[in-house]
């Protein structure tokens, strides 16, 4: 079996979370308890902690956008993530980087799109032009 990715991470409202990564995202809510709640993302394990705080995020300038230096998500098949981003569109939902193209006409060209959850986490979800150029430190 491949190694699947688990990431547990900070969340200041638990209903507004079980509701925004099922609802809006189309994931699928697993084990909980009072204070968190597993999410099957994308075929691996999130975990939502309540906590009382979220920190700001600091940005990182990449490519002309300000992105957050700490932020989880997805790569997609380019397919996907168009049909994502028509979801969130339909959801309302906010964009930090509307979805676009970045780094047009090169080897690792890639859609990409930021929004937070109701918590302040940043998600960005990805979708490679060429996938075999996802880990290419050479493109």
């Amino acid at each position: 079996m491949s190694a699947l990715f688990h990431l547990a991470f900070p969340v200041t409202d638990l209903d507004a979370v079980r509701a925004f990564y099922r609802d809006v995202l189309g994931c699928k809510l697993g084990a909980e308890a009072e204070r968190w709640v597993d999410i099957d993302f994308y075929g691996h394990q999130i975990t939502a902690h309540l906590v009382d705080a979220v920190e700001p995020v600091p940005t990182n300038p990449v490519d002309g956008d300000l992105v957050p230096a700490r932020h989880f998500g997805a790569i997609l098949a380019m397919s996907e993530w168009d049909a994502l981003a028509a979801r969130l569109r339909d959801h309302g939902t906010r964009f930090d980087i509307e979805p676009h193209r970045r780094f047009a006409g090169h080897p690792r060209e890639q859609a990409t799109m930021f929004f937070q959850d109701p918590c302040g986490n940043y998600l960005e979800f990805k979708a490679f032009v060429d996938r075999s150029r996802i880990f290419d430190a050479n493109a």
